[in-house]
């Protein structure tokens, strides 16, 4: 099972991603990017599922034209893991 961050963790990942905000309700990262046009916005959801997919670790997303916007949480551990920062740091490699 994967495991919540704490406190103190939750914080030091959020200080390696500045532009990225806590959801404190749902214990959650999540970061709004804007694009020049829907082709790029959807080639940057498209990068973005293949690195998901091979993480096994899937985004809570949404688009509408040059916006996109992504939650990440983690469902079994009912809050913020890991995985999430790690995730959002590949993402910040892609944009």
């Amino acid at each position: 099972m994967v495991k919540k961050l704490s406190d103190a963790e939750r914080t030091d990942a959020l200080a390696t991603l500045p532009q990225w905000t806590h959801e404190p309700t749902r214990d959650a990262i999540t970061r709004t990017f804007r694009f020049d046009d829907f082709v790029a916005a959807f080639g940057f959801m498209t990068r973005v599922a293949i690195l998901a997919e091979k993480a096994d670790h899937h985004p809570e997303w949404s688009n509408v034209y040059n916006r996109v916007e992504i939650l990440l949480t983690t469902h079994d551990a009912d809050g913020l893991s890991a995985r999430d920062v790690a995730l959002a740091r590949e993402i910040e490699r892609v944009v």
